[in-house]
């Protein structure tokens, strides 16, 4: 935080850099609704993602709301939480830059390893539902602040 003045200012820099370190992200493609890839992911998974309407996410663009859901998943006896995020509102998009990515899955807190990832890759890959899955690296999201709950 940037004091100017007596007014304290916030800086939204420093705080989506800080927010994305130690985080992975894969983009996917799926095109059903949330609850339903949720459903999937933890039938193949084994995890359990449920919807966190705290973190949900609401954007105001032109001079509308919209509302992006957040499913999530902290791993017992670890530091490692999983986010998945819904991608699209009534047309509009929380990447926009990624208008063809459906979801975001998000894991954030102990480094989530290589092995991680591609396993994870690969059992998403796996359902009948998904198209594609890539990895996201943090300097190709150019709206990474909305991603910050």
């Amino acid at each position: 935080m940037a004091e100017r003045g007596n007014k304290l200012v916030l800086d939204n820099h420093e705080l989506t850099e800080s927010f994305f370190e130690d985080t992975r992200v894969l983009g996917i493609m799926a095109p059903v609704k949330d609850y339903q890839f949720c459903w999937q992911i933890n039938s193949s998974t084994g995890l359990d993602f449920r919807l966190n309407q705290e973190l949900e996410i609401k954007l105001i663009r032109k001079k509308r709301e919209y509302f992006f859901s957040i499913y999530e998943y902290n791993e017992p006896n670890k530091f490692l939480s999983h986010y998945i995020y819904n991608n699209q509102f009534d047309g509009e998009y929380l990447l926009p830059e990624f208008k063809h990515l459906d979801f975001l899955w998000l894991m954030k807190g102990d480094e989530a390893s290589d092995e991680t990832i591609q396993e994870a890759i690969q059992t998403i890959r796996s359902i009948p539902s998904v198209q594609l899955v890539a990895e996201l690296t943090a300097d190709k999201i150019s709206n990474k602040e909305n991603l910050v709950f």
